[in-house]
């Protein structure tokens, strides 16, 4: 397709199709609460008294080990087993995804989230909670494959990482509406945990009623062989009727991908590498900037560093209400800079704030000693500079990238990978900080400063600039364009490519 053909693709904001975005991206909303909640609900008496009274007794005994007192693998199993039940569902979710469409999928999602907070609200054994968990996973899989492809495919070029931010944007409210609340039903007993955890719900009613009233994607359909109606989609999600050459590309490129029957298959074939390379990459380095271990267990952080409980769980309404803000100059710049520059910015400001952390902490804090108050204003500080740059950058990217770099006919097996990626790290993370914590104390800043460092290099010399690229020709103008990358592909083998 020639490029003023692609500069030409019409298209205005309507009502309907905002109404789309927001919905959808609700599914990141239930994700966001989740990895709020756990943290707060995790520290909360009322909670491990019920279901963990001996990490409840560590915890009041006041010469117990700063660094320790948290450490308890099913305390962690609350938080990490969502992760692997997200895991599994993320390959059910792709084929939900192939064969049904993004719709059904994020109906599905908050079908399962809502039960999981039913059974987590209500839970009276810990294999109650496991089990609500475990259905949290399933929604949370379900979620985070269709809803990042749904904002992808639905959104104009121009826009397309603003709206898909959306889905981080969301994620980023979600937590932070989970440390007010925790902030609040800290106060209620014996139950407050019971609401913390019963209100993720609300999220997922949303969007289940969302699901009911957004669009099909329009490549979704035409992938299924509705054409006519994908192209009644296009022009509403459009809104103008001028869309024969977006249409045609999006005809040419699902007819290239129905030539695919093995879509797994080919993503391990040489031209399939580069995506599936820094799809997966990307959501492992997302995970080792360290955010989730913060994210999950701020409350938990904040107590080791000497703030009293409720202190702890007010420092990490701070440090969501920064996540919020700083997601915001994503959506704004996304577009205008690019990809890379926002990373790379990032890494820098990440790598200095978690080296600053660890020294303050190495220097300052003994294993039964309490901080200064000035020096925990500054960890917090700190622990909002890392917020911040995480949330307009790795955050955001880790799900948009991976979301529009696979050609159609590997998008929807290929993102499952990367989100299944996410979720083993995000596992692996959850399940171990608080041991990891234990064990490496201060040192665990400089373990992920240094992972740090690795990715803003991964960016320098491996990471491609998307930015304004129709995603029907990522792989033409990205991919075959990029000095390492374009190594992967050669005439013959894309010929035997779309010949399998």
């Amino acid at each position: 397709m020639a490029n003023n053909d692609i500069e030409h693709y019409k298209s205005k904001v309507t009502p309907y199709v905002f109404a789309c975005w927001i919905l959808a991206a609700f599914g990141g909303l239930m994700f966001g609460y989740d990895i709020g909640i756990s943290g707060g609900v995790t520290a909360m008496d009322d909670f491990l008294i019920k279901f963990f009274p001996n990490v409840h007794e560590r915890k009041m005994h006041v010469s117990e080990n700063n660094y320790c007192k948290y450490d308890d693998q099913m305390l962690q199993l609350f938080t990490s087993s969502l992760y692997i039940a997200a895991l599994i569902a993320s390959f059910f979710a792709s084929r939900a995804c192939t064969l049904l469409g993004r719709r059904p999928t994020i109906l599905m999602a908050s079908t399962f989230f809502i039960g999981g907070a039913c059974l987590c609200g209500a839970a009276e054994a810990k294999w109650m909670l496991i089990v609500g968990r475990i259905l949290f996973g399933i929604g949370v899989g379900f979620g985070n494959e269709a809803v990042p492809l749904f904002l992808t495919e639905i959104a104009p070029v121009q826009h397309r990482g603003a709206v898909n931010i959306l889905f981080q944007l969301f994620v980023t409210i979600g937590i932070f509406i989970a440390n007010l609340i925790n902030y609040a039903t800290s106060m209620i007993h014996p139950n407050g945990w019971r609401i913390s955890l019963g209100l993720a719900a609300v999220p997922g009613c949303v969007l289940l009623v969302g699901s009911l009233i957004i669009t099909e994607t329009p490549s979704s359909l035409i992938e299924r062989g509705k054409e006519d109606e994908g192209k009644k989609a296009l022009k509403k999600i459009r809104g103008v009727d001028e869309v024969d050459a977006e249409f045609r590309q999006i005809v040419a490129a699902c007819e290239q991908g129905r030539q695919v029957k093995k879509p797994f298959k080919k993503l391990f074939k040489r031209s399939g590498i580069p995506a599936l390379f820094v799809a997966n990459i990307i959501q492992v380095f997302q995970q080792l900037t360290g955010i989730n271990a913060i994210m999950f267990y701020a409350p938990v952080l904040f107590q080791t560093l000497g703030f009293k409980s409720d202190a702890s769980l007010l420092s990490s309404v701070i440090t969501g209400l920064v996540n919020v803000g700083a997601t915001f100059v994503s959506i704004y710049l996304v577009d205008k800079v690019g990809r890379r520059k926002l990373l790379l910015q990032a890494s820098v400001q990440m790598f200095i704030s978690q080296v600053a952390i660890g020294a303050i902490l190495l220097t300052h804090l003994s294993a039964t000693g309490t901080l200064h108050k000035g020096l925990a204003a500054l960890v917090v500080i700190l622990v909002c500079t890392f917020v911040m740059s995480f949330a307009w950058s790795w955050g955001p990217m880790g799900w948009l990238i991976p979301s529009e770099i696979f050609p159609i006919e590997t998008r929807t097996a290929g993102f499952a990978f990367a989100v299944s990626t996410n979720m083993i790290f995000t596992f692996i993370i959850a399940q171990a900080f608080l041991s990891m914590m234990c064990h490496m104390r201060a040192y665990i800043f400089f373990f992920f400063s240094a992972w740090i460092l690795v990715m803003g290099l991964f960016v320098v010399f491996l990471l491609p600039e998307t930015k304004g690229i129709p995603i029907e020709l990522i792989e033409e103008r990205v991919w075959k364009q990029h000095p390492v990358w374009k190594k992967f592909y050669d005439d013959e083998e894309g010929k035997r490519d779309d010949m399998a």
